[in-house]
């Protein structure tokens, strides 16, 4: 069955999925990051798209669908993801005690 004209499914996800996604130029809070880390997870929007709409990197985006995976939604607070980059730096003491 072929989609007709008032089908409200894309190639990649529903229009009222992409109509949930945070708009371009809002303030980053951990819902909006996780909001489009599940957008491209789930193939509504592509890695590319993320960058473009939103003006991010792929080093920034892919560093929240880390710190999701690793650490869980809390874990996209710009303060928690300073915490944990430092637990996962190894020490930079010069090993003498």
């Amino acid at each position: 069955m072929e989609a007709g004209p008032h089908d409200s499914r894309t190639s990649r996800g529903t229009r009222d999925e992409f109509q949930e996604l945070p708009p371009p130029g809002v303030r980053w809070v951990i819902r909006r990051k996780a909001q489009v880390v599940a957008a491209v997870t789930s193939g509504v929007l592509t890695l590319d798209e993320v960058c473009k709409r939103y003006a991010v990197s792929k080093e920034e985006f892919e560093s929240w669908q880390d710190l999701l995976k690793r650490h869980g939604v809390y874990g996209l607070r710009t303060t928690r993801s300073q915490i944990y980059r430092s637990l996962d730096e190894p020490e930079n003491g010069n090993g003498a005690d």
